[in-house]
This record gives structure tokens, C-alpha cells and sequence, in this order.
């Protein structure tokens, strides 16, 4: 089973030392996170960050990225903005999320596996087939 959560992330390079600088200063990268396996801690990643496809708190976002980096502004580099792009997932991965999602819809306040689904990642659900 494999799945990964996709940001886009704008970054703003300050160089430290006097008379260095940088061109361009800002770029966009991409950033994949590993989604935990459903049913285990940090599984609930989607629900606690994210809403119809979007970053549900921006902020607390850019500082949970430049945490899980290791970037901080003393290094002189700036995460200036991170946008979600997409769930990429293999097969197994989306049944054993979906039957997890399944054992308890009330968490999420939702009828169906399929309101969860777009509830949380919007239109953004890659599914590599196999």
C-alpha cells in the first residue's frame, strides 16, 4: 500500500551574509508526505488539515512545513506559502482508507465514503492503477 499527500511550496531564499544575494529569490518545489496507513496514527492527516481540497489553516501549515523541513528563519529561508495539490494512491491503499472511513462515518459527519472523500480532498484523489 502507498499513498502521499502533494503540496506545492513557494519558498523565499535571504541569504545571512552581507553583500550575498540570490535570482531568483523565490521558487516552488513540490513536497510529498507519506499518509500513514489507515487506522493508524496519523491517519486522520486529511481531516485535521484539510477541507474540499484546500489547506483548512495556512499559518499553522506554513509552520508544521517549515518544522517537518527543518527550515527555520535564522537559516534564511522563508516558507512563504504551501498549496495542496493532490492524493496519490495506489488501489489497496484508497480500499483499506475507504473501509476505515466505513467503520465510522459519524467522525466525520458524513452518509457515505464518497462525502468523505470529497469533503476532505475535494476533486484532488489520483489513484495509480495497477
Amino acid at each position: 500500500m502507498d499513498a502521499r499527500y502533494v503540496f506545492a511550496v513557494r519558498f523565499r531564499l535571504d541569504p545571512a551574509v552581507g553583500g550575498v544575494s540570490v535570482d531568483p529569490d523565490e521558487f516552488e518545489t513540490r513536497l510529498a508526505r507519506a499518509a500513514d496507513p489507515p487506522g493508524e496514527a496519523g491517519w486522520l492527516f486529511f481531516r485535521d488539515n484539510l477541507w474540499r481540497g484546500e489547506i483548512t489553516d495556512e499559518a499553522h501549515f506554513r509552520e508544521l512545513t517549515e518544522d517537518a523541513l527543518g527550515v527555520t528563519d535564522a537559516r534564511g529561508v522563508t516558507v512563504l506559502s504551501v498549496e495542496y495539490r493532490a492524493f496519490e494512491t495506489d488501489e489497496a491503499y484508497l480500499t483499506a482508507l475507504k473501509d476505515e472511513i466505513r467503520s465510522d462515518l459519524a467522525q466525520f459527519n458524513a452518509d457515505s465514503v464518497s462525502a468523505v472523500l470529497h469533503k476532505y480532498l475535494g476533486s484532488s484523489l489520483e489513484v495509480e492503477r495497477s
